[in-house]
């Protein structure tokens, strides 16, 4: 009895100091709950985004200065705005963030997101001060975001299951609090994602933000589709997601030398490799249609896509694409195949960006697609059908109509042994002729319709853009402005591949170039050829150019589309005239006395420089409904230039804001208005009105209440980057093209891409 007693001191002694070592150090035996800083984080993402709380935090904090930089400070200081909490309950101290949220503190913030939730909280005197427990915290945020309707909302607060492939600490550049998962890259703000690398977990997420790791679901991995950089005897070094990572392997790789530039399916159990599965069969062509389960391939056909498809950019610096980046009319890949399915793509080299693909619209640029086409050969080729191949002479005629046997399963391709040999289709008109194109032709039944591409080498495509987009009688340097432009936004949409699923780059219409709507002439020829491959250039980069008919005197800058200024710092307001600069116009007044009178500039001369037009409040009810009789129209905000921004439509029971210059200028538009230019000319039958550089004035309501709108207006067109009209007052004013360029894209230039340095 003794012998148990002694041994129950000698045990238990230990013990009690362990713990009162514990209780000294931590002060208190832990308690469930969860942080101030990770419940108001959660509840900042109940209702906003992390950006959004970071401009109310930097516009103004609560913290004092030496706090600011803790992660959770944003989150904090955009509830304290909202009035979701009170610096009362939740004092701005680094200490008090890092406390447990108490039941009161739970109570006060339920209620302030929504009625329905006061007193969801089972709040007294006696438990107000204590911590709220973790399950009762979590269930009652589901509620929060359920009232405040972003529940499982698409990139609102949902539940996702991932694998993490690592965190910033893995990159030698990597963004703090940035991890690489599965599904993208995501912020863990407060949270340890680290411990979970090669794991898969289960976690509450806000648009990109971990909101809460909920469990791990797994110690076991299969990382599909992955690039092999390196292999060992006990190491295999593999690209994963967006990181180079270093595995351990659990036993010894056999020929590692094998494994080495391939793509692989690793296995891994506790962040170690057990199992690693090669592929090695590969096939390369020119990519015809990329859809978001198959590329078509030519010489292979439709291929279906792995569910784990990757893309690898090879050369230069390493790096992980998107299926976007495959580009269509190009072979640039090498496909990795496994089992019949794309497993990656290789981007082995840059695009030259040679030729373009274009789909050819109907008459009227109505739409894509065709009940019928047909074809009249100028000279001799080959019709291609899948590993079919069928020879024609010049002069043959082609019809090809909805259901055609020859088009139930393949694209036809229509090649023509010398490509400027043309190809006329007399089923559709362009201006007030048969269109004939250069290059090939391909053909394919979609469920719509037949759909139609013309793919033709860039410079041939240009001399049938100029002439369509700016008049060839004009001075030789504006030309010369017109193709760098042109080429430049050509360049730009092949590598945004936008009609990948048609296979295609743009269409030719005016939501785009257009294109071919009218003939060539020696005078765009020459200027297409005088500024070959030249494109406009900003720091090395190729520029998102844009260009419109007429300006007011005035150009705008890209945030009327919403776009940060600081992205596209080329895109400025600049007035037409000599000397340039940029004037104050976006006060509504200073606005309205220069739109009204006509000052002297590069393009004052041109018809549409100076316009105006009457609309009645009846006309308008139509377009603004819900907020009774029209009473007034005020320009709210005005951009870079004066151009409208917020335009407010006063009703009789309300009133509406319509925002964009697009949207302004559909709504005050109509076919029935009359628009009178400053050479006295009028036009009518115009949806949208031509500029939103507008000033309005408000008449006297009629017998009728009917008020009349007289708008003053000026230019044609969005107002963004170059003034068509500008370039061509310019060049006659003796500007050469790469100064008209200059003036119009400030701090860019024209170059081709390999002369930047």
């Amino acid at each position: 009895m003794k012998r148990k007693r002694m041994i129950g001191w000698l045990v238990g002694i230990p013990l009690t100091v362990i713990v009162l070592v514990v209780v000294i150090l931590l002060g208190e035996i832990p308690k469930d709950g969860v942080t101030r800083a990770a419940a108001y984080k959660a509840a900042a993402l109940c209702g906003g985004t992390v950006e959004e709380c970071r401009l109310l935090s930097e516009k103004e904090s609560a913290f004092p200065a030496s706090s600011q930089r803790q992660w959770y400070v944003k989150y904090l200081d955009a509830l304290y705005q909202k009035g979701w909490i009170t610096k009362e309950l939740a004092p701005p101290d680094e200490k008090e963030a890092e406390s447990l949220l108490t039941y009161g503190e739970a109570d006060y913030l339920a209620a302030q997101v929504s009625e329905n939730l006061k007193g969801r909280v089972a709040v007294t005197e006696k438990n107000r001060s204590k911590p709220y427990p973790t399950a009762d915290w979590w269930k009652l945020y589901e509620d929060m975001c359920r009232e405040a309707g972003v529940w499982e909302e698409e990139k609102g607060v949902r539940e996702e299951t991932f694998q993490v492939y690592g965190t910033f600490e893995d990159m030698t550049d990597g963004v703090s609090w940035r991890g690489y998962t599965s599904e993208g890259v995501r912020g863990f703000e407060g949270l340890g994602l680290g411990n979970y690398r090669d794991r898969e977990i289960r976690a509450l997420v806000s648009g990109s933000e971990i909101i809460r790791i909920i469990e791990k679901v797994s110690d076991s991995v299969i990382y599909k589709n992955v690039w092999v950089m390196e292999a060992k005897e006990k190491e295999l070094t593999a690209f994963v997601g967006s990181l180079t990572r270093h595995l351990p392997v659990k036993s010894k790789v056999k020929e590692p030398q094998e494994m080495v530039c391939q793509i692989a399916d690793v296995y891994l159990t506790d962040g170690a490799v057990k199992k690693i599965v090669i592929k090695k069969e590969r096939v390369s062509g020119k990519v015809l249609e990329v859809r978001d389960d198959m590329i078509e391939i030519e010489g292979y056909g439709q291929v279906p896509l792995d569910e784990d498809f990757r893309v690898y950019r090879l050369y230069g610096e390493l790096r992980r694409q998107g299926l976007s980046d495959v580009l269509v009319g190009y072979d640039a890949q090498e496909f990795v195949v496994a089992d019949g399915y794309l497993c990656a793509a290789l981007t082995l080299r840059p695009v030259n960006a040679e030729t373009i693909r274009v789909l050819i619209m109907n008459t009227g640029f109505g739409t894509i697609f065709h009940d019928s086409i047909t074809l009249e050969f100028l000279g001799a080729g080959v019709m291609i059908t899948g590993d079919k191949e069928e020879r024609f002479e010049a002069g043959t005629i082609m019809t090809f109509r909805t259901g055609d046997p020859k088009l139930a399963r393949e694209r036809v391709i229509l090649r023509m042994d010398d490509e400027n040999g043309g190809i006329r289709i007399p089923t559709i008109s362009r201006g007030d002729s048969t269109p004939c194109y250069p290059g090939h032709l391909e053909i394919k039944q979609e469920s719509e319709g037949l759909v139609m591409v013309n793919e033709v080498y860039l410079e041939e495509y240009l001399k049938r853009v100029v002439p369509s987009e700016m008049p060839a009688s004009y001075e030789p340097e504006a030309l010369k402005t017109q193709a760098v432009c042109a080429r430049t936004y050509a360049w730009r949409q092949i590598m945004a591949n936008s009609y990948k699923n048609y296979g295609a780059h743009v269409d030719d219409s005016t939501r785009y170039q257009v294109y071919n709507n009218t003939e060539t002439y020696e005078s765009t020829d020459a200027a297409v050829n005088d500024t070959y491959g030249k494109m406009v250039m900003y720091h090395g980069q190729v520029a998102e150019i844009y260009y419109f008919s007429t300006s007011c005197g005035h150009t705008t800058d890209g945030t009327i589309w919403g776009a940060d200024p600081s992205s596209y710092p080329y895109l400025k307001g600049v007035a037409v005239k000599e000397g340039g600069g940029t004037l104050d116009l976006t006060d509504d007044k200073a606005f309205s006395e220069y739109i009204k009178s006509s000052p002297s500039g590069f393009e004052s001369q041109f018809a549409m420089y100076r316009w105006n037009t009457k609309l009645t409040s009846s006309q308008l009810e139509a377009k603004v409904p819900g907020i009774g009789n029209i009473t007034g129209l005020t320009m709210k905000e005005r951009s870079v230039g004066g151009i409208g921004k917020v335009l407010v439509v006063e009703g009789s029971s309300g009133s509406k804001e319509i925002r964009g210059e697009g949207q302004i200028r559909g709504t005050l538009g109509s076919r029935e208005l009359v628009i009178e230019r400053q050479d006295k000319t009028t036009v009518t039958g115009w949806d949208s009105l031509p500029s939103a550089f507008v000033a309005i004035e408000a008449g006297q309501p009629d017998s009728n209440g009917v008020i009349t709108f007289t708008i003053y207006g000026g230019g044609y067109g969005h107002g963004v980057g170059m003034s068509q009209n500008g370039a061509q007052g310019m060049a006659k004013a003796g500007k050469t093209y790469r100064q008209i360029l200059e003036f119009f894209y400030p701090g860019a230039e024209a170059a081709e891409i390999d002369e930047i340095s």
